[in-house]
């Protein structure tokens, strides 16, 4: 599979990363595009069928796949296969973030709701979470920034998750173990909570992996404020102010 492949990939499946990428430093994209690409490649999996059986071996290949890289096995044929595979052995990445993401999205199989909030707290941890702290890795960030990146993904992860709960629902998912606007407040106010207390000096220092969370506090703000528009699906900003305030955050570094 090409850069130019990889970058489409993300281009189409995941646009606001697709420009979080775009305005970091030419030499750290490549490595980010690949990440980003696992990403949706995952993602996309539970929901290529309707069959549970079926979605379960398509996030079982990844599952081989990450397998493989970690024992030097050849991995099954995919594109991404082996740019995965070079940034893994350039970075050192820690396999087990892989396979975490990797079985978080086996929710996305089943209409089950969460059991309690700590399952919920680890699906966000599992998905936003290890991802930017695998991109923070790949663009030189030190493990002293792990905890700051892992609660600025918390919040970035929360925001996207609320934007993503209509289309949750619509698909007969259960998203939340209460959605109620009370509840959401709280939600949106202990993940914007931790966002702000993340080690802003830690987050420089990883700041092309989590510009890819430039609308997380806003979303978070909109919801406080607005609750209802969880439901409705108000919440994503339009193009325009998407790119803007990127712009801003890319130029003055205030995370």
């Amino acid at each position: 599979m090409t850069l130019e492949a990889i970058v489409e990939t993300v281009r189409k499946g995941d646009p606001d990363r697709f420009l979080s990428v775009m305005a970091a430093p030419p030499a750290l994209r490549a490595d980010l595009f690949v990440l980003y690409a696992f990403n949706i490649e995952v993602a996309r999996a539970p929901w290529g069928s309707s069959e549970e059986m079926i979605a379960e071996m398509r996030l079982q290949f990844w599952r081989d796949v990450i397998d493989a890289v970690a024992d030097g096995r050849t991995a099954h044929q995919h594109g991404l296969v082996a740019p995965l595979r070079q940034v893994i052995k350039k970075h050192d990445l820690p396999v087990d973030l892989f396979r975490q993401i990797i079985k978080a999205r086996r929710w996305d199989i089943y209409k089950d709701s969460f059991a309690d909030m700590a399952e919920f707290d680890r699906h966000i941890d599992h998905t936003a979470g290890n991802l930017m702290w695998l991109a923070a890795r790949s663009v030189g960030a030190p493990d002293t920034a792990r905890g700051a990146v892992r609660d600025y993904a918390y919040g970035a992860g929360m925001a996207n998750w609320l934007v993503a709960v209509p289309e949750l629902v619509a698909r007969g998912r259960i998203p939340l173990l209460d959605g109620r606007e009370p509840a959401l407040v709280k939600l949106a106010s202990a993940a914007y909570a931790r966002m702000q207390r993340a080690d802003k000096r830690m987050l420089r220092q990883a700041a092309p992996a989590i510009m890819a969370g430039w609308l997380a506090r806003r979303i978070l703000r909109s919801v406080i404020r607005h609750p209802e528009q969880v439901a409705t699906g108000q919440l994503r900003p339009s193009e325009f102010s998407r790119r803007g305030s990127l712009l801003i955050k890319s130029m003055t570094g205030c995370w």
